[in-house]
C-alpha cells in the first residue's frame, strides 16, 4: 500500500454512501477488500472485522463506516470527493473515513509483513456509530463470545492525532413536573401549581449544582437542558411539563451518584432514558499510551468531551486518536488534508509496532 493507494482508497470510501443505517454497500466492499488480502475476515451485521497474526496480546483498531446525513448548503455533491490544494472535500472525509482509510492501510501494511512479532491485530470497522444501535455496541460483546476480547484498543476519530486518554460518559434523562390545569385567569387565585414554572425552578437548581473539583482531563460534569415541552393552550395553566437533559459525566462520580445528586435538588421526577455509557480513562503510563507517544512524540495528551465507540470497549484500555480535526465533523463541505491521512496511517503502523515491542 503506497501513499497513492491510501489516498485512492480514502476517496473510494467517501464516494460510497454510508449514512447511519445504510452501511451495507460499504461494509460489503470493505469485507471483499479485506478478504482479498487477509486469511481471516469476519462479519457481524454491517460490522467488518479483519484478523492477522498468531499468539500474543490482541490489539484492536476500531473506527466507523457510517456518516451523518448531509446538511443543507453543500457546494457540490457530498458523495463526490473533490480534491484540491491538498484537501479532500466530501461527506465523512474527516469523520471518520480518514481514520478508516488510515487504519485499513496500516493494518494491511502490518499484515503484509506477516504481522507484528509478539502479537495479534484486529481491525473492526463498524456501523451506526453516529446513531448507536447495531455497531460496536453489539459487535464488542459478539467478539467476546468468539474469544476475541482485545488487550487494548485504538479508536479512530478525528483528534489531529492528539491522544485522548479520557472520554466523558453520557446520561440521557427526562425531567417531568406536574401542575394543575385551570383557566390561566384564575391560576393565582386558585393557587394552581404551574408545571412550567416548576420546571423552570428545577432547571435553575440544576444550573447551580456543585459537582466538586473538575476532572483534570475532562473538566466538570455538565447538565444541559436540550428539549422542553409543556402546556396545551395559551389560556390554560400547564398540568405537565418535560425537559430532556444531556448529562456528560466523568469517571468520578459514577452514574448512580450523579443521579442521586440530581434528584436531591429538583422537585420534579427524573426518569432515566439511558445511563449505560460510562466515562472512561486510561493511565498516561499505560503501555498503549507509551507506545503511542513513542510512535509520535509530539502528540499531546488530552481529554475528549465527545462520545465515540470507546464507551463500548468496557474494561478494555482504550485510546481515541485519529487524523483530521473534530471541529470539521458534521459540517458543510467537510474536509481533511491528504497529508493528515498519510500521517495517520504511518502513526497507526508505528503505534502497533511499538506496542508489541514493549
Amino acid at each position: 500500500m503506497t501513499d497513492a493507494d491510501l489516498l485512492a482508497l480514502h476517496r473510494h470510501l467517501v464516494a460510497t454512501r454510508s449514512v447511519s443505517g445504510d452501511e451495507a454497500a460499504l461494509a460489503d466492499w470493505v469485507q471483499a477488500w479485506l478478504a482479498a488480502r487477509l486469511p481471516t475476515v469476519l462479519r457481524h451485521k454491517n460490522n467488518v472485522v479483519g484478523l492477522a497474526g498468531e499468539g500474543g496480546p490482541l490489539l484492536a483498531f476500531c473506527s466507523h463506516l457510517d456518516t451523518v446525513p448531509p446538511g443543507p448548503g453543500w457546494s457540490g455533491d457530498p458523495w463526490t470527493p473533490r480534491v484540491g490544494e491538498g484537501r479532500v472535500v466530501g461527506l465523512g472525509a474527516n469523520d471518520a473515513k480518514a481514520s478508516v482509510a488510515a487504519m485499513l492501510t496500516a493494518f494491511t501494511r502490518l499484515a503484509g509483513t506477516g504481522g507484528v512479532p509478539g502479537g495479534r491485530l484486529m481491525l473492526a470497522l463498524v456501523a451506526e456509530e453516529e446513531t448507536g444501535g447495531e455497531g460496536a455496541e453489539v459487535l464488542v460483546p459478539w467478539l467476546a463470545e468468539q474469544g476475541l476480547t482485545p488487550a487494548a484498543a485504538v479508536i479512530g476519530e478525528p483528534t489531529d492525532l492528539a491522544l485522548a486518554i479520557a472520554q466523558k460518559g453520557q446520561i440521557e434523562l427526562e425531567l417531568r413536573t406536574t401542575g394543575r390545569a385551570c383557566h390561566a385567569a384564575h391560576g393565582r387565585a386558585l393557587q394552581a401549581p404551574n408545571a412550567l414554572s416548576l420546571l423552570a425552578r428545577d432547571l435553575v437548581a440544576l444550573e447551580a449544582l456543585d459537582w466538586g473539583p473538575p476532572d483534570p482531563w475532562l473538566g466538570p460534569v455538565t447538565v444541559e437542558p436540550t428539549l422542553a415541552s409543556g402546556g396545551s393552550a395559551v389560556n390554560v395553566i400547564p398540568a405537565t411539563a418535560t425537559c430532556r437533559l444531556d448529562v456528560r459525566t466523568n469517571p468520578v462520580p459514577g452514574h448512580s451518584e450523579v443521579l442521586a445528586r440530581l434528584r436531591a435538588v429538583v422537585a420534579g421526577e427524573i426518569h432515566v432514558l439511558r445511563a449505560d455509557l460510562d466515562a472512561a480513562a486510561i493511565p498516561a503510563d499505560h503501555p498503549l499510551v507509551v507506545a503511542a507517544r513513542a510512535a509520535r512524540p509530539q502528540s499531546p495528551l488530552q481529554g475528549s468531551r465527545g462520545m465515540s465507540d470507546l464507551v463500548h470497549f468496557r474494561g478494555i484500555p482504550s485510546l481515541k486518536v485519529g487524523p483530521g480535526r473534530t471541529e470539521r465533523s458534521h459540517t458543510v463541505d467537510e474536509f481533511v488534508a491528504e497529508a493528515e491521512i498519510i500521517e495517520g496511517a504511518r502513526f497507526y503502523e508505528a503505534l502497533a509496532r511499538s506496542f508489541f515491542r514493549a
